[in-house]
């Protein structure tokens, strides 16, 4: 069991093979999102963080998923239609994910599974992994911890300057 995600692929809205180690040098937000949740304002607040912190070396990486509700039933392109139209969302979309049950997604399987997260299936949309600039698994906020929260800014300052 490892605690690093550089050797996952995941696809991009396009289906490309995007291999995680690409972002080895900055800090990481995971985030499963769905456009229709109780959670979907936080897109306002993940890009609001994003514009801050992406000029010193942050990213956002969105996972759409279906998994709980129903709540992302569409395309990728409407998705990222979506996200553009309603949050002016310009941080990075991924091809939609399952994140529950036997076809878990491998970065899904990775971030519940390691030594530093619970490893207890993700509850919601909208929980958010933070990712050291290695690729490690550093920590796991819940769904109702917002993007400009405290503990989450805290979190991602102190990773940015290492």
């Amino acid at each position: 069991m490892t605690d690093n995600i550089n050797d996952i692929a995941v696809k991009d809205t396009t289906g490309s093979d995007i291999f995680l180690n690409e972002y080895n040098g900055k800090v990481i937000l995971i985030v499963n999102v769905a456009s229709k949740c109780g959670f979907t304002p936080q897109y306002d607040g993940l890009q609001k963080i994003y514009e801050k912190y992406k000029n010193k070396g942050f990213e956002i990486l969105g996972f759409p998923c279906n998994d709980f509700g129903g709540q992302e039933p569409g395309s990728n392109e409407e998705i990222k239609e979506f996200c553009s139209l309603n949050y002016g969302v310009s941080f990075k979309l991924f091809d939609k994910v399952k994140i529950l049950g036997d076809n878990k997604s491998p970065l899904y399987e990775r971030l519940i599974n390691n030594s530093v997260t619970d490893k207890k299936d993700i509850k919601w949309n909208f929980e958010k992994f933070l990712i050291s600039k290695e690729g490690n698994i550093i920590s796991r906020f819940a769904s109702d911890v917002k993007p400009e929260s405290k503990l989450l800014i805290s979190a991602i300052e102190t990773e940015l300057a290492k």
